[in-house]
């Protein structure tokens, strides 16, 4: 597992003010908890958990509303301490995560954060960073997030139940005790990419351009213009990605990539779904390539959203009076290409079950799309708006209510597969908490003496 050097040379520093502090006899020096700055509280396996850690972990849960099963300041660091197992154990099994998925995630977050605050200048005045600096801060919580989930995705794989024991489990269930279902709806989208304009794009080019002749005048080096100007999370390492095969890349970027045979040059200008990029070759091993890059993401001007937010209202009063329908429009006008052949109809899949459906909480439906969907009835079509896509880009974009299923208590006949994964997500969370209890067992841990007395999810932590 790579390990962060400077976190590293910090807890060594720290660790003479875990648990206690050795004298130069070898007694033990006190050291009031007020006067300390940082302090190494658990070790697990070759991997520290500092104080502030949790306190970081404690304001990101404060920000998101995110609540702890007992004290927290119990809950918080053992739930750090889960998390490194899992990741711990994603290295051994190479899970990882695209820069593709980490950029798509930081985006969502940005762009939710953004909605709250009611803009992006508002955004970064609350919170005292520029977008490029939110971005950087979050890259790494988001790949351990993302990494995390694949890790217990792969654990649970061979998790399955049958339809008997999905009826076993709610035979002889109280009426008000059946899984309550929230309100489902089914939604269909029509999306439409607003026209980038032909100078912003032009602008993109030039800078990199611009880059890519500084480095071979060898004025500045490549990794520092990462750092100045790329425009994701990579931009803290220089713009390094780490070792990837092309299925975790863009192919428009793995085609490149793939293809750089010397490291001192600077590849020519890729357009990926994300952005426009050059690239430098840091390594290759087999199939496996580490590169640097930096990526410019051109900025769409409010004329050409507005103008593709007009051209939308006029597909959606030609579905109004009949001249096609929704479906027809759907197939053959949405750039969604993962809605189009559905008559886009939108799909939501199940992270914990794999299940996928149409019929979709309002929960789990992209917070602008349900904004429009609350207000709606069934068969009414919303007026334009705009969203994030799939991979984090602005699209304009109309919707429309095709059905609506009210809350109500489960039942088998009508929600088999609601209660299946009530039953199926139960018998995965016993699987995952029996692999962390052994887990521990194999692990060395060691708490600093005020967490002892706490009462902990998994057992087996004080040793």
């Amino acid at each position: 597992m790579k390990m962060n050097i400077k976190r590293n040379i910090t807890t060594a520093a720290l660790a003479l003010l875990a648990f206690s502090s050795v004298g130069a006899k070898g007694d033990s020096i006190s050291v009031p908890e007020q006067s300390v700055i940082d302090e190494v509280i658990w070790v697990v396996g070759d991997e520290s958990i500092l104080k502030s850690d949790v306190e970081v972990m404690r304001i990101q849960a404060q920000e998101t509303g995110m609540r702890w099963k007992g004290d927290p300041d119990c809950a918080i660091p053992e739930q750090i301490a889960v998390q490194k197992l899992f990741l711990h154990q994603a290295a051994i099994d190479s899970i990882e995560v695209t820069e593709g998925d980490i950029s798509k995630n930081v985006e969502y977050q940005i762009e939710e954060w953004t909605e709250r605050a009611g803009s992006r200048e508002k955004l970064e005045e609350y919170r005292k960073q520029s977008i490029s600096q939110m971005r950087e801060e979050m890259h790494d919580a988001v790949r351990d997030q993302l990494t995390v989930r694949r890790m217990k995705q792969k654990l649970v794989e061979d998790v399955k139940v049958t339809p008997a024991e999905v009826r076993r489990h709610f035979k002889n269930m109280p009426q008000d005790s059946l899984p309550f279902i929230q309100t489902q709806v089914e939604v269909q989208i029509i999306t439409q990419n607003p026209k980038m304009a032909t100078a912003e794009i032009n602008r993109v080019k030039d800078q990199l351009r611009d880059f890519t002749d500084r480095v071979n005048k060898g004025e500045t080096s490549f990794a520092t213009l990462a750092r100045l100007y790329s425009e994701d999370g990579s931009a803290r390492q220089g713009g390094e990605l780490g070792y990837m095969s092309r299925g975790q890349l863009d192919p428009a970027f793995a085609a490149v990539a793939f293809n750089l045979t010397d490291p001192s040059k600077v590849s020519k200008i890729v357009e990926s779904e994300f952005g426009y990029h050059i690239i430098q070759l840091i390594d290759r091993r087999g199939e496996r390539v580490n590169v640097r890059h930096i990526i410019l993401k051109p900025v769409l001007s409010d004329s050409a959203i507005n103008a593709m937010l007009a051209r939308l209202d006029s597909i959606r009063t030609e579905i109004v009076d009949n001249k096609f329908t929704f479906d027809e429009g759907a197939a053959i006008i949405s750039m969604d290409k993962d809605t189009r052949n559905n008559h886009g109809l939108m799909k939501h899949t199940d992270m914990q079950t794999g299940e996928v459906t149409s019929r979709i909480k309002m929960e789990n439906l992209p917070t602008e799309v349900a904004r429009q969907v609350e207000s709606m009835q069934v068969g009414d079509i919303s007026k334009p708006f705009t969203m994030l896509n799939s991979k984090g880009n602005l699209v304009c974009a109309i919707v429309k209510l095709k059905n609506r299923i009210p809350a109500h208590r489960a039942n088998i006949t009508e929600d088999y597969q609601a209660l299946k994964g009530v039953v199926l997500q139960k018998r995965q969370e016993e699987k995952l908490h029996q692999w962390v209890v052994d887990k521990i067992k194999n692990t060395y841990v060691r708490v600093a003496d005020r967490y002892r007395n706490c009462e902990y999810e998994y057992e087996g932590w004080i040793k």
